[in-house]
Parts: structure tokens; C-alpha cells; sequence
């Protein structure tokens, strides 16, 4: 089981998000947990070598809000996954 957190900032946007939009960031989380699904993110470029950085974006229709990208970096060493930001959209 991979470990994921949030980090500082993206806890402060969490506390600001609509509750449907809090669970489909927690789905996202919780799915992170089951172990990181590239596929099913686009990835970033990263500057450190031991790290990926990847997005998942929800959509609207995810959310029951606006649409959401959950900006992640996952560490294979250390088995866990940092959630960065969320970044709120129209």
C-alpha cells in the first residue's frame, strides 16, 4: 500500500473546495494509496531524479463543481505520494 498525503498549500485549498469536490480529491487520494496509475495521469517534468510528477485532472462532471487538477509526485523508493496542489478551474 502506497502512502499518500497532502501537502500544506493543497490542504488550505481543500478546506475551500464544495464537499463534492472535497470527495472526488479524496477519491483521487485514496486511489493513490491503491498505488500510482500513471495511465491514468499526464506526467510533468521533474527535476529531481528520484520523483515523478504526474496531473490528474477531474472533470466538472467528476466534481459536481469545477473542474480540478490534482498535481501529485509519486517517490518508487519511498512508496509514497506527496499531492502538491489542486489547481480550481472554471
Amino acid at each position: 500500500m502506497t502512502h499518500a498525503f497532502l501537502s500544506d498549500a493543497a490542504e488550505k485549498i481543500l478546506a475551500d473546495l464544495s464537499r463534492t469536490e472535497q470527495a472526488a480529491v479524496e477519491t483521487v487520494r485514496r486511489a493513490l494509496e491503491d498505488g500510482p496509475d500513471p495511465d491514468h495521469a499526464r506526467g510533468l517534468p521533474d527535476a529531481d531524479p528520484r520523483s515523478e510528477t504526474y496531473v490528474i485532472e477531474l472533470l466538472p462532471e467528476q466534481t459536481a463543481g469545477r473542474g480540478i487538477s490534482v498535481v501529485y509526485r509519486y517517490n518508487q523508493d519511498m512508496d509514497a505520494a506527496l499531492i502538491l496542489w489542486l489547481i480550481v478551474g472554471p
